[in-house]
């Protein structure tokens, strides 16, 4: 059996090369089981000499395909490259930054042989913050009543996935990917197992706050069109609210004659209908963005240099 690994990669020249020892002792432990590897590299456009050092690499390791992006175009891109790159019979996608234990593809690789098409690592909170673990757990219950699939804490693209997939996964071709929820989509037997959470062994995170909030948002908003539902009986629940109060106001001039209206209610029925109409526009436009990033049909990324044969690197620039 051929397994790619793959490995996105953003600004990670200090790790790759302890990264890619890892990978080539677990190939040695895996040869004598029939098991074959390629390592795919993908560069998202990274600033440092992460491109020179898979370059080097792939001279000096038959195994190694990488791809480079022309500029930084997003874990999802890389994700999406690495999948069109990899040939393997099963392919396990895994950070490069070693949080990703090389070695947990052995666990996955016995229970891949049980037919089970998915096998996902979920990791542990262990060594996360208080506030961080309170804030993922709420994500995570709030998206579950939100999307048609359901996500787990913990889970994220750390896996191993059958050719079939593969094939399912990169059958979605739409401009604005959520992998953890395409993955869950397309279902297949699946099985997880945990793992104690690792830490980074070089560089620190390119996750920010603003992206960690934006790349939940996709979440939220990839796999069901409820907030666009919700706007609409909080419209209907404004529009009731607005009926009743101008039925009181009605009977109440008509038996007590008409009174000073009250200041402060006016400008702050107004005040909050205006939050809530911009709030139900900002909804709207999320989806209408959405439909213009996938009616311009873009191509997800492009190609700046790869050692990938030009037959195959050509399916790279479809959208």
């Amino acid at each position: 059996m051929l397994l790619s690994i793959v490995a996105p990669c953003f600004n990670e020249e200090d790790v790759l090369d302890r990264f890619h020892e890892r990978l080539q002792r677990l190939a040695e432990d895996l040869l004598p089981l029939g098991h074959d590897l390629e390592f795919v590299y993908v560069d998202d456009g990274s600033r440092d000499r992460t491109l020179t050092v898979l370059e080097r690499l792939a001279a000096l390791d038959a195994r190694v395909r990488y791809v480079s992006f022309s500029r930084n175009f997003g874990k999802e891109a890389a994700l999406l490259a690495g999948l069109r790159t990899a040939s393997g019979d099963c392919v396990v996608v895994m950070d490069a930054d070693l949080q990703h234990p090389p070695d947990l593809v052995k666990r996955m690789i016995e229970l891949r042989a049980q037919g089970y098409d998915q096998v996902i690592a979920r990791r542990t909170r262990t060594g996360d913050g208080l506030a961080r673990t309170l804030a993922a757990r709420l994500y995570y219950r709030l998206v579950n009543r939100l999307t048609d699939v359901e996500l787990v804490d913990g889970v994220g693209d750390f896996r191993m996935m059958s050719r079939r997939v593969v094939d399912a996964v990169l059958g979605l071709a739409e401009y604005n990917r959520f992998s953890k929820g395409l993955f869950a989509w397309v279902g297949f037997p699946a099985t997880t197992f945990t793992y104690e959470n690792a830490a980074r062994e070089a560089g620190r995170s390119s996750w920010t706050f603003r992206g960690l909030l934006d790349y939940g948002l996709d979440g939220v908003l990839s796999f069901n069109n409820r907030p666009l539902r919700a706007a609409l009986y909080l419209g209907m629940g404004l529009l009731l609210c607005a009926g009743l109060y101008t039925g009181w106001i009605v009977v109440a001039a008509l038996v007590h004659g008409v009174q000073t209206p009250g200041y402060v209610t006016i400008v702050t029925a107004l005040t909050g209908l205006a939050g809530v109409q911009m709030v139900m526009l900002g909804v709207i436009g999320e989806y209408t963005g959405r439909i213009y990033y996938e009616v311009k049909g873009r191509p997800h990324f492009l190609v700046k240099a790869s050692n990938v044969h030009p037959a195959d690197r050509a399916k790279d620039l479809i959208p």
